[in-house]
Parts: C-alpha cells; structure tokens; sequence
C-alpha cells in the first residue's frame, strides 16, 4: 500500500509502520502542546523568590516547545498525516514545586518516547525525521536539567 506521497505504508514484519509513525507522532505533538500550555501557566504564576530564575527560564521553555510543534507538525505532513489539534491534559496546582515536578515528570515521558521515536524512524529508512527528533530531545534534556536543578535535585535516569 502506498501513501499520498508514493512511499510504502508496510515496514518489515514487527517493525513500524508510517501509519503508526504518524499516529505515535501526533501523541508527541499533543505532549508537546501540552508543553507549551504548562510553561506559559507555570511561568506567570509561579511565586516567591527561589523560582524566580526557573519562571524566566520557563517562558525560554515555552517558545522552544512551540518550535518543536512546528517541526512535528511538518514531519507529520510529510508522512501523508494531519497533526492533531489537541493536547494532553495540563495539571495545575497552587503550589510551585508540584507544578515544577509535574514538569520534570512530563519531561521524563517525553525524552523516553522521543528516544523510542528515534529509533522508529531509523527503523523506516527515515533519517531525516530522526535528525530532527534528535535535536528536540537535546532541548528536552536540557528542560530536565533546568525543572531538576530548581527542585534541587539530581537529574533523574530515564530507563
């Protein structure tokens, strides 16, 4: 089966499929706008003196994950896909470390499905897509690095 594009639709046996590509990017753009809807929040409402550094750096944090849309979005077109439009849900809290660690753990999920991601598209032939994924995850690493910094932790092992 070919797509509106002239590419197979069917990888090897167990490997998969772009339509599943599509689908499984299309989960990352809703995560991705889900992203950007927290930082904006958390960045305006977050309070007192020793966040004041990580607001600032959450509204950086907004910007790139908009940047990140836009690139899963034209991967998305590419593979004969329409991006979605919705984002996961957002959880909010009163409390600046709760929002700070809902961020962290958004961050972990994240990373561990774009490294998954990477190597589907490696497995389908598509460098390109992977290149680009690749150059998301380093922003979203270094969004755990910052959210685990202003928690004063270590930055957690993603397995």
């Amino acid at each position: 089966m070919k797509d509106n594009k002239g590419k197979s639709d069917v990888s090897s046996a167990g490997a998969t499929t772009r339509q599943e590509l599509v689908k499984l990017l299309n989960e990352d753009l809703s995560r991705e706008y889900q992203a950007i809807i927290s930082y904006v929040v958390y960045s305006q409402v977050l309070k007192g003196a020793e966040f004041m550094n990580i607001a600032g750096e959450l509204e950086k944090h907004a910007g790139e994950e908009l940047a990140h849309a836009l690139v899963l979005s034209n991967q998305i077109d590419y593979l004969g896909g329409m991006p979605v439009v919705q984002s996961k849900p957002v959880r909010t809290s009163e409390k600046a470390r709760e929002m700070l660690r809902f961020d962290l753990e958004n961050e972990m999920e994240t990373i561990r499905n774009y490294r998954e991601r990477i190597h589907q598209c490696d497995g389908l032939g598509e460098y390109a897509i992977s290149e680009h994924l690749r150059e998301i995850l380093m922003d979203e690493q270094d969004h755990l690095i910052a959210l685990a910094t202003a928690l004063g932790e270590n930055v957690p092992e993603i397995k």
